[in-house]
């Protein structure tokens, strides 16, 4: 049974009806180069759906998954459980169809989980209010630097060598267009970084990782003091949201903005995406905030409601006021995220953070005691970075090979970057069993 709408005697009234000559012609602004120029070699011209469900199955069966093996990479995506009842609820018809809170008086329950998940980010950061999220961590710490320079009103902003690459990148894609300064200072493995010195009175706001991207925990106390006394504004970045179960929130060091992932809480790998942006800052950085605000009312009957207390978003005002441009907020990624919050509550919340740091003391216990191998890190949360004696990229290949994801090359998140190659970055969350890290362990151990 074949699916074809259109018949050909349609096609050619269509393209009579455009002026167009033909299909080719509609994909004229490709450039030649983009273009194939025929079938893709090797693909069946067609195929039955079962047929091409078999076959897809068997190209997904040559993937090592994380579920399937050893697994130990980090790198800004963590491998956490996700409870079923997360994957249950958020299919519902109610929370999968209902999105943009267009017409707030009749989205209730929509404002309602976005308020109580700005609680909950609050809470976990230490900051005074939180948005109702952003697409993923990367774009969100980009924001909170241009939220920066409309505060300040300054135009430089500094960065840790040790921030995650692609935070960085996707920052410096932003200032190019947006036209203001960047300064990046280059990775620094130790996890020392004196950052105070490349604060001036241009400096808009400094963005400081931790955990960073090499596993390293800061105390940001003495650094938000320098940003203060300069007048800048400190960014705190946090790849990993399970760590803030544990660790001091960057609120109570003194930061101004905090961002980060929320892809830990409630969410899979899923290759990469769709993720979640978590934004807080300090209440009277309010009206530069991006994003939405829910906030908490009550009607004209006396009954508690939710309301969109701040629409900055181009969708909702117009485009030369808003101080954001970005077009969704992750909805139902929120919603993930607040629901495993929420089943976890407070005591189980931290019960997890403090497994996970169990977890990785007990794999860099075993990995220290392995000749050839040594752990740079002094301290961390539940991902730290060994030096292996060779080029990391090989070893991870070879490992691989054996059904094991060792973790994550230095030189993967820094490929321009010298005296990176031997490091490799690699990370145990609350799946990782003590079999794995026998593993990982044992193959590091006969490869070195």
């Amino acid at each position: 049974m074949r699916y074809l709408p259109l018949t050909e005697a349609d096609r050619r009234e269509m393209l009579a009806e455009i002026g167009v000559a033909s299909v080719a012609e509609l994909y004229r602004d490709v450039p030649e180069a983009a273009r194939l120029p025929g079938p893709i070699a090797g693909l069946p011209a067609h195929m039955g759906e079962l047929e091409v469900e078999r076959m897809l199955s068997a190209m997904a069966a040559k993937n090592v998954t994380a579920g399937s093996a050893p697994f130990f990479l980090g790198g800004g995506a963590y491998r956490h459980h996700v409870p079923a009842t997360v994957d249950s609820l958020i299919q519902r018809g109610e929370f999968l169809t209902a999105y943009t809170p267009y017409q707030p008086e009749i989205a209730q329950g929509t404002l309602q989980f976005l308020f109580e998940f700005q609680s909950q980010v609050a809470l976990l950061t230490g900051m005074e209010v939180a948005n109702a999220s952003m697409y993923d961590g990367a774009t969100a710490c980009a924001e909170a630097v241009m939220m920066a320079n409309r505060t300040t009103k300054r135009s430089r902003a500094v960065l840790a060598g040790n921030l995650h690459p692609h935070y960085r990148d996707t920052t410096a894609t932003l200032a190019r267009f947006n036209g203001f300064e960047i300064v990046t200072g280059a990775p620094t493995p130790g996890g020392k970084e004196n950052l105070e010195s490349r604060i001036d009175g241009a400096t808009s706001c400094v963005v400081v990782q931790t955990p960073d991207v090499f596993g390293h925990v800061h105390d940001l106390t003495a650094l938000a003091a320098a940003c203060q006394a300069k007048g800048a504004l400190l960014i705190a970045v946090v790849t990993e949201a399970v760590s803030l179960g544990l660790l001091t929130p960057p609120g109570a060091m003194g930061a101004d903005i905090v961002v980060g992932e929320g892809q830990s809480l409630g969410i899979p790998l899923s290759y990469g995406g769709p993720y979640l942006g978590l934004f807080a800052a300090k209440e009277k950085y309010i009206r530069q905030m991006p994003g939405r605000l829910i906030g908490q009312t009550t009607d004209a009957d006396g009954r508690r409601g939710w309301v969109l207390t701040l629409s900055t978003r181009e969708q909702h005002i117009r485009r030369e006021k808003a101080t954001s441009n970005i077009c969704t907020n992750s909805g139902l990624c929120a919603l993930a995220f607040s629901m495993h919050l929420t089943l976890l509550g407070e005591a189980g919340f931290t019960t997890l953070a403090r497994l996970n740091h169990a977890k990785a003391v007990r794999l860099a216990e075993k990995l220290g005691d392995l000749k050839g191998l040594r752990i740079l890190n002094d301290g961390f949360f539940n991902e730290f970075t060994i030096d292996v004696g060779r080029r990391a990229n090989k070893v991870v290949n070879k490992l691989a090979k054996r059904g094991i994801l060792a973790g994550v090359p230095a030189t993967r998140l820094f490929p321009d970057s010298d005296g990176l190659t031997d490091l490799l970055v690699v990370a145990a969350t609350e799946c990782t069993t003590d079999a794995d890290m026998d593993a990982l362990a044992r193959g590091l151990g006969e490869l070195l």
